[in-house]
């Protein structure tokens, strides 16, 4: 099975280089620019996993994983914040918005990849 995954970030080439990467993992890749654009794909395409940067214009990670996890149509999925904001009150804020899993900025490709993974199962 091939999984869908949105991937949020207003940073050109973390977008490309994140793309690249879970393309190279088997999944299926959808881009936001902002939290608005990433709460209208999630609504409209429903991935199975949204990798979430925080700082975002329009509607911050943490706004859009909060409209995420209380609505009940959307709340099954998955939400990892990948982001530079990596203080423990951060962190911290993200979990309790819903967030499943939280990663800070520079991450390793290999440990992503390996998150992901554990987080969905394999791509097929």
């Amino acid at each position: 099975m091939i999984h869908r995954i949105l991937i949020a970030d207003d940073e050109p080439n973390i977008l490309i280089s994140l793309e690249f990467l879970m393309k190279r993992e088997g999944h299926e890749v959808l881009l936001a620019r902002d939290g608005r654009e990433a709460l209208d794909t999630i609504r409209r395409e429903r991935p199975e996993l949204v990798l979430l940067d925080v700082m975002m214009p329009v509607l911050t990670g943490f706004e859009v994983c909060a409209a995420v996890k209380g609505d009940d149509e959307l709340k099954a999925t998955k939400v990892l914040m990948l982001t530079a904001k990596g203080r423990e009150t951060d962190i911290a804020k993200g979990l309790a918005m819903g967030a499943d899993a939280y990663m800070t900025k520079p991450f390793s490709t290999r440990e992503l990849a390996e998150r992901v993974r554990s987080m969905l199962g394999p791509a097929a």
